[in-house]
């Protein structure tokens, strides 16, 4: 397949032959502006970096941070502004979104834009995109995915230098107004366990540290960690984490061998950290602080489509990505990870330090089969049940999924209890096939071998009963409800115990003799359609690499799209997975539309075009995923193009 890409010189040109206007900035309002409206014209003689992002996104979240150490290299030159388009309905609540921009320390203006305005007017189709507007107002590089702050930084490094010699750059402070601290024992709580003395542990990820709760779930017994973000091992009162979720006690054994009794997925910074309850200490046990996309030197699509590449048997030396829960298995005789930011999940062997690849491809949706062709979409909560099986809480899918473990401890296969697709959602209780759920966080498994879900963009806990094949309703009300687990300490028999993340708090939530049957309807999200005709569809990703770095073609073609639709009989030809940037379909004449679902990357590494790469160059891997929905129209498009980096 023929390989498309432009050299970064020549993208320079076309930037400047076709200078294109940016819109204006159209919402409901704005957050971190001391409630002042912000047009474009106010930005004039800034590097503008508009960032569409939504909430729930684990993609959109490295983004923020990879801006971070850009706003601080160029305070007084750019300024990024957030532009929020909502995939689920919960992330139009403006009460919900602020709570987001304060939960993420975002220190730049956010825009609201529920009805995806601004979003549509810069052609967005992916999260996340970002625009760079330069300081007279015209459109600079449009990017996708995440990836991108190398090249970011130098392409703001020339607009600067531009601007600068042509007396329209206006240094400056920018339009930030920082919102008011919140005060409190708990702040954004993300995972809890409960600890063999009646105490709860509880990932205090909006303070980040560890918080021992009495068994009231309210008394602070003590605290683990300095309580600022960062990456430090030592005693409780030293050690540093940067949003830590989830936790898992380890076995008694275990824990003598290795000399720590808990394992935390330290979530941004893309470690597991091990905590002795004892003394308190934290050590750092897997994971070196670099985000893992994949190893770019090894990484090469098979046969199932899926990149591939060697852990490395170094725990401290693999890179993770945004580990969000973990859970201890004895079948498996591992920590199991639920690798939010790969798309994956996890093993690590506390006692060899071995981390492994447990489940999935790597690829971002809802698809059941074996370990090593199973989709998974930002997994973030896990349960056992009393057969060993692992209980999965697949939130971009909306999804209950369940990992089937043979004796020997590894995947038999991965099923779908609740769930339908990457864009469907909503608050349905009954027949499983017909259910919905919005974005959950969090699962338990009950005594009867039910499962109580935190259902938490619907502020609800649910139940799936897995031999009737049902869903229901045990409450609802809770704000932003991202665990759950059972609580026996209780008089009276079990309770349910949920973290209230945007409460600030945990709540002891009763069983109740009979479930709600809650139907508030099905959902997908709501955004336009592109009409296309029927027949030949040309699909083109335009990647351009950063100035400094070129292709890495010395394995062979360094680029890669797979393309699937829904539903599958859309595509009657040109799916799968190959090489190249270029693809022609053949969309089928008797359907109404449905969605493509795209999926590109790219390699480069550091070297000028037309030179060899140096030994020791540093690769990026530049990937994302889209879901197109599409019409069917004899006057629709008969091509598709989008950018994963492109410069305008």
């Amino acid at each position: 397949m023929t390989q498309t890409h432009t050299s970064a010189a020549s993208a320079e040109s076309v930037r400047a032959s076709y200078r294109v206007r940016a819109s204006e900035l159209i919402g409901r309002g704005w957050l971190n502006t001391g409630g002042e409206n912000i047009t474009l014209e106010d930005l004039r003689g800034k590097i503008v970096v508009l960032d569409f992002w939504t909430f729930c996104c684990i993609n959109c979240l490295h983004v923020l941070d990879e801006l971070r150490p850009l706003e601080e290299k160029f305070a007084e030159e750019l300024v990024i502004v957030g532009v929020h388009s909502p995939k689920f309905e919960h992330e139009a609540d403006p009460d919900a979104l602020a709570a987001a921009v304060e939960r993420y320390e975002i220190h730049h203006p956010v825009l609201d834009d529920p009805e995806l305005t601004t979003w549509q007017a810069y052609t967005a189709r992916a999260w996340p995109t970002l625009v760079v507007v330069d300081p007279e107002g015209y459109i600079a590089a449009h990017l996708t995915g995440e990836g991108h702050a190398n090249g970011l930084e130098v392409l703001v490094e020339e607009l600067v230098a531009e601007h600068e010699a042509k007396g329209t750059l206006h240094r400056g402070d920018g339009p930030y107004v920082a919102p008011p601290a919140r005060d409190g024992d708990l702040r954004f709580p993300g995972k809890a366990i409960a600890l063999e003395n009646g105490h709860f542990l509880v990932g205090d990820s909006g303070h980040h540290r560890l918080v021992e709760l009495a068994a009231d779930a309210t008394t602070v017994v003590r605290t683990i960690g300095e309580g600022v973000k960062g990456h430090a091992d030592g005693g409780p009162d030293a050690a540093r984490f940067n949003e830590p979720q989830g936790l898992t006690v380890l076995p008694a054994a275990v824990a003598e061998q290795v000399g720590y009794d808990v394992v935390v997925a330290d979530t941004v910074n893309h470690r597991l950290r091990g905590v002795h309850l004892g003394t308190g200490a934290v050590t750092t046990i897997a994971g070196n602080g670099v985000q893992r996309l994949l190893d770019v030197a090894s990484a090469r699509a098979n046969e199932s489509g899926a990149w591939v590449s060697d852990l490395g048997a170094d725990p401290l030396n693999t890179s993770l990505s945004s580990p969000w829960d973990v859970v201890w298995s004895d079948k498996a005789g591992a920590v199991i990870i639920a690798m939010a930011g790969t798309h994956q999940i996890f093993s690590f062997d506390p006692v060899s330090g071995a981390v492994a690849v447990f489940a999935g491809t790597g690829t971002e949706g809802l698809q059941d089969g074996g370990p090593d062709a199973a989709w998974f979409a930002q997994s973030s909560g896990f349960a056992l049940d009393a057969a060993g099986d692992v209980w999965v809480a697949d939130s971009e899918t909306s999804a209950l999924r369940v990992l089937r473990l043979n004796d020997d401890g590894a995947v038999a296969a991965v099923e779908t209890g609740v769930g339908e697709g990457l864009f469907d959602f909503g608050f349905r209780d009954g027949e499983a096939g017909q259910a919905r759920l919005q974005h959950p966080l969090g699962v338990a498994v009950l005594p009867d071998g039910s499962v109580a879900i935190a259902d938490t963009y619907n502020g609800a806990v649910r139940r799936y009963d897995p031999v009737t094949r049902t869903v229901s309703t045990l409450g609802r009300g809770l704000a932003e409800p991202s665990d759950v687990l059972l609580d026996t300490s209780v008089d009276g028999g079990p309770v349910l115990l949920v973290v209230e993340t945007n409460q600030h708090q945990l709540v002891r939530l009763p069983l109740p003799k009979e479930a709600l049957i809650v139907d508030e309807g099905a959902a997908q999200t709501q955004r336009a359609a592109t009409p296309v005709a029927a027949g030949a569809h040309e699909v083109v990703v335009r990647f351009s690499a950063p100035k400094g770095q070129k292709l890495d073609d010395r394995w062979g073609d360094p680029t890669q799209l797979k393309i699937s639709s829904s539903p599958e009989n859309l595509v009657l030809d040109g799916g799968g997975t190959t090489t190249g940037l270029t693809r022609t379909l053949t969309l089928n004449p008797e359907l109404d539309g449905g969605v493509l679902h795209i999926t590109a990357r790219a390699a480069a590494c550091d070297g000028e075009p037309g030179g060899d790469i140096p030994d020791h160059a540093a690769c990026h891997l530049y990937q994302q995923d889209w879901g197109i929905p599409v019409v069917l129209d004899e006057d629709g498009d008969t091509g598709l193009t989008l950018d994963l980096r492109g410069l305008d």
